[in-house]
């Protein structure tokens, strides 16, 4: 697989909650404490050389919505060359616990605003990580009907952009062949630390890090 982080490089990590993972909004290098902390750190470790810039614009509950609103300041003032977004869990959400449902015309729509406008104002490569959800609690599962969907508008938009993706859903979904859904992300959203490892390691593999991504 071709290596697709090139030196001096910076990176963006874009999305919500699972993204931000209380980042220190004071600090604009500080990357949280999750799955975009241990990417950096894996990779730096590996890679020292190539000096590749990581930066984190995650924010808590965000949809596709909120990150349209703030893409000029939190994406492309910061020309980043590499743009690596998560988002679509909120989407899917916001319909069970606040009737405030995204349809997935929508989700297509305001995703392929953000792509087409990173492509156009900063032509950076993108990275595309596909929502998931987990069967924890027992009412997760009703929301497979409205989350799909929206994987499927990733995974479509992902191709047409040329983007790499991650694809987490299935992924967890192996990795609960192996230790519980709850193992992995407790309340079938937010991943747990071993969660958060996985996606790093798949992040990297995706793009073509393997020698971080193969690290125990």
């Amino acid at each position: 697989m071709k290596f697709n982080i090139q030196p001096g490089d910076i990176v963006l990590f874009q999305g919500d909650s699972i993204t931000d993972t209380g980042r220190n909004r004071d600090n604009p290098s500080d990357l949280g404490r999750g799955y975009a902390s241990m990417t950096a750190a894996l990779f730096g470790s590996v890679y020292p050389e190539r000096q590749v810039t990581f930066l984190n614009r995650g924010i808590s509950g965000n949809r596709v919505r909120d990150l349209q609103a703030r893409w000029q300041e939190d994406c492309v003032a910061l020309q980043p060359s590499v743009v690596s977004i998560y988002i679509g869990i909120n989407d899917c959400w916001r319909r069970y616990d606040r009737n405030d449902p995204t349809s997935a015309e929508q989700f297509e729509r305001q995703y392929r605003d953000l792509l087409s406008r990173t492509k156009a104002e900063l032509d950076a490569r993108l990275i595309m990580i596909e929502p998931f959800v987990l069967p924890v609690p027992e009412d997760r599962k009703g929301w497979r009907e409205d989350l799909d969907p929206k994987i499927n508008v990733v995974r479509e938009l992902a191709r047409e952009f040329g983007a790499w993706l991650v694809p987490l859903d299935g992924l967890f979904a192996q990795a609960s062949m192996t230790a519980p859904s709850s193992y992995w992300a407790p309340d079938g959203v937010h991943p747990s630390l071993a969660g958060h490892a996985l996606i790093a390691k798949a992040w990297l593999q995706t793009v073509g890090a393997a020698g971080a991504a193969q690290l125990q």
